[in-house]
């Protein structure tokens, strides 16, 4: 591995906490939360725009249950081992849908345009194969699917059949994503989340047998008890078995909010410049094996529509991560499930009880939302650019706005250190700058900036 000194003393320099930017604003800084009419009209007028252009909308279902709890996992879940509880649960989302399907005036004779369909979790493979195709079934007998649509799903190896996978595959399920984190055993052990590779090569030779066009694997740097030499043998494994994507994520460590992370102490976790380490290595034998690295944290072999977004200016970045193209609206459902009309975002209840007893009322089961100002819009728009193409520009009235006169200021040192080349009215992040794009990012990020003028936001030495 060779990482300069340079390197890592501009990581050290700029190791400060900041948003992933799977949406701006950001979750913490929602404060306009929408009515449900309010919400219904802003997604009224998306699926309008998005059909007239013939591209359709995106469902994403949320899962909630795993049968067991893994350690480094943010996501809303529900542990149990009944199995009863998967068919109340797809009950429950197919009259949210219903719902929906009432408001908006979706029918089998007036159909939703669908272009885009993700099932997350959770655990979606956690439903028996039966549930799964009610569920799948139920939601698309108000859809009408556009030429390409793509159908993904995230998968847990352990539990996942290949009669899951032939249900999902005859319903038009395309890409799988299969959450491996790392192959070490002791890493698997402490992490709750114990697999082989044999485990994960089975089912994404199934996948490739049954049609499913790309296979994602989620891997995780920065574990407890990862070293230098597991990250090496992960990666080995991984170049034999030759997903098409992988997303290397970053561990936050938030015992705080995640109590079940004090199974381990800050003692058995790499600490900031071994953490990054593990990023570098983890990266450099990707790039070595074919990977291309796409935006942040993302990796395709170039054969990947990921990877070909990305060079054709076609990338887009959502709440589920990298996505190969923009698809507006994205319509959640299920416990804690995320929706977005650009301009406006809706967050379903977080408890399932909770979830369940509302949609049971004939009630949109929506808790919080924000509903985007004019300086939120065109924000968001930049940041996106800089997510996506690494790059952003407001020279027309309609890409500016005042908070914008400020960036140059706030990114002056980042370009001292050739992370940054600034124009008049233009960003571009270099190929050095890609590891604090978090960074460059924060500098558009009007409402973090306010909440804290004086903090060190962008770098260490502000």
């Amino acid at each position: 591995m060779t990482w300069s000194e340079a390197e890592r003393a501009l990581y050290k320099k700029y190791n400060v906490a900041g948003p992933r930017y799977t949406s701006y604003p950001t979750v913490p800084y929602w404060d306009a939360d929408p009515t449900a009419d309010q919400w219904l009209e802003s997604l009224e007028r998306e699926i309008a725009t998005a059909t007239s252009r013939g591209v359709g909308a995106a469902l994403y279902v949320h899962v909630p249950f795993c049968q067991s709890l893994c350690t480094y996992c943010g996501c809303n879940t529900r542990i149990t081992r009944n199995r009863t509880v998967g068919d109340p649960y797809v009950a429950t989302v197919l009259a949210e849908w219903a719902l929906y399907g009432e408001r908006l005036g979706v029918s089998q004779s007036s159909p939703f345009l669908l272009s885009e369909l993700h099932l997350g979790g959770g655990t979606p493979t956690f439903l028996a194969p039966k549930e799964l195709a009610r569920l799948v079934d139920g939601i698309l007998v108000r859809c009408r699917r556009v030429t390409g649509a793509e159908f993904s799903v995230e998968v847990d190896p352990r539990v996942t059949s290949r009669e899951h996978l032939t249900v999902l595959a005859e319903r038009g399920f395309n890409r799988i994503s299969l959450g491996v984190q790392d192959f070490d055993p002791k890493v698997q052990d402490v992490v709750h989340r114990v697999q082989s590779e044999e485990q994960v090569r089975a089912v994404t030779e199934m996948a490739r047998e049954l049609g499913y066009k790309s296979v994602n694997y989620d891997l995780i740097f920065g574990l407890p008890l990862q070293t230098t030499a597991s990250v090496a043998a992960t990666m080995e494994a991984v170049k034999r078995l030759r997903p098409d994507r992988i997303a290397f994520y970053a561990y936050a460590h938030v015992p705080w909010i995640k109590p079940s992370q004090r199974r381990f102490t800050e003692a058995d976790l790499p600490d900031g410049d071994a953490k990054r380490a593990l990023y570098e290595l983890g990266r450099q034998g990707l790039e070595a094996a074919g990977y291309r690295e796409v935006g942040m944290d993302h990796f395709a072999l170039e054969s990947d529509g990921l990877w070909q977004a990305a060079r054709h200016n076609e990338l887009h970045r959502n709440f589920m991560g990298y996505a190969a193209r923009h698809v507006s609206p994205q319509l959640g459902l299920g416990v804690s499930a995320i929706s977005d009309s650009w301009s406006c975002f809706a967050q379903n209840e977080k408890v399932l009880e909770k979830y369940q007893e509302r949609v049971g009322k004939g009630e949109l089961p929506i808790f919080r939302g924000h509903v985007l100002d004019g300086e939120d819009l065109v924000l968001r728009r930049h940041v996106l650019n800089l997510m996506t193409k690494l790059e952003t520009s407001w020279r027309r009235a309609d890409e500016h706005t005042p908070f914008l006169d400020g960036v140059q200021g706030r990114l002056a040192e980042c370009a001292t250190d050739g992370l940054v080349v600034l124009g008049e009215r233009e960003v571009r992040v270099t190929e050095t700058g890609r590891a604090v794009l978090r960074n460059i990012c924060m500098a558009f990020d009007a409402r973090l900036v306010r909440k804290a003028p004086q903090a060190q936001l962008f770098s260490k030495t502000i």
